[in-house]
């Protein structure tokens, strides 16, 4: 069947059908949203913000669905700037804003702390020669689907864009930022915050 340019316009074909959905800024996207796809994951929940620290404050009893995701055997793992490294420094000072990066991971850092040692919740630094590529770009993966958020100049992540994916194969956008996030999480180093392995 002949499709006429208008309408073959409109139609997501390749990999543009793995995005669902774009937000100019991170806070656009509605707390449901990550709620829904924290609680479809069965899987794969990995959080690659450089801070993580609006995921505490956004999902109502977090550590307590953390607990109850681990202990329905998916694997969750939160990758983090770390607070002493130079890279955090260097984009406190770019950001200049009252809640510095140090303390938006300590945190998360502290509320990690509160699941104790839960089975399948890892949590890993990101190595220093990998933080400058960790700061400008947020990765966070729910089974096949990701929230993925590129950081802009000096702004803060929820300032930022937001990109929603969901994988369509091989190759595409999603497994292009999927890779980068792991291959970010294989360098990275551990928290040292009580979690479970």
């Amino acid at each position: 069947m002949l499709w006429p340019k208008s309408v073959k316009d409109r139609i997501k074909t390749g990999t543009d059908r793995e995005l669902v959905h774009s937000y100019p800024y991170r806070s656009a996207c509605p707390s449901t949203v990550w709620g829904g796809l924290i609680e479809s994951s069965s899987q794969d929940l990995l959080f690659a913000g450089y801070t993580n620290y609006f995921l505490w404050l956004d999902q109502p009893d977090f550590v307590g669905t953390l607990r109850r995701k681990a202990g329905e055997g998916c694997r969750v793992r939160f990758l983090l700037g770390d607070p002493e490294g130079d890279v955090t420094r260097q984009r406190e000072q770019l950001e200049d804003v009252a809640l510095t990066v140090s303390t938006r991971i300590r945190i998360t850092l502290e509320h990690l702390g509160k699941l104790g040692a839960a089975d399948g919740v890892e949590a890993r630094f990101s190595a220093p020669v990998d933080a400058v590529n960790h700061v400008s770009l947020s990765v966070f993966r729910f089974d096949d689907e990701l929230l993925v958020t590129p950081h802009l100049a000096r702004l803060v992540g929820h300032d930022s864009p937001l990109l929603h994916l969901r994988r369509q194969g091989d190759g595409g956008l999603f497994s292009r930022f999927a890779e980068h996030a792991e291959e970010l999480w294989e360098k990275g180093v551990p928290a040292g915050v009580p979690v479970g392995g």
